[in-house]
């Protein structure tokens, strides 16, 4: 299960650039490509957050589209996974969203 590691990254990363101030919500972008769970992220990120800054912090997680442009016929289609092809029978496929998983914002009290 790697979205404890994740959820622990997170919460190392929050509790560190807050500097001992009290932290209240945190959004999580997460990629619906990024093979990452956001229903697990959440159960974990409330163990990890426990005796830190985090602790209490609502965490709000924002999944965003995968999105690919065919190589082949320059369309632009949106994935569902990584094994879609494009409407022209393609695979060649240039992700351009959808696999990211970032810190998009944080709020300390």
């Amino acid at each position: 299960m790697h979205e404890l590691s994740i959820a622990n990254s997170v919460v190392e990363l929050c509790a560190e650039r807050a500097l001992g101030a009290k932290v209240l919500r945190v959004t999580l972008e997460i990629g619906r490509l990024s093979a990452v769970m956001p229903d697990a992220v959440r159960f974990c990120f409330d163990v990890c957050a426990k005796d830190t800054v985090v602790e209490g912090a609502a965490l709000e997680i924002v999944e965003t589209p995968g999105r690919a442009r065919c190589r082949d016929c320059g369309n632009e289609m949106t994935l569902a996974d990584l094994l879609e092809r494009c409407v022209c029978g393609s695979v060649d496929l240039e992700l351009l969203a959808g696999s990211e998983l970032k810190i998009k914002s944080m709020e300390v009290a």
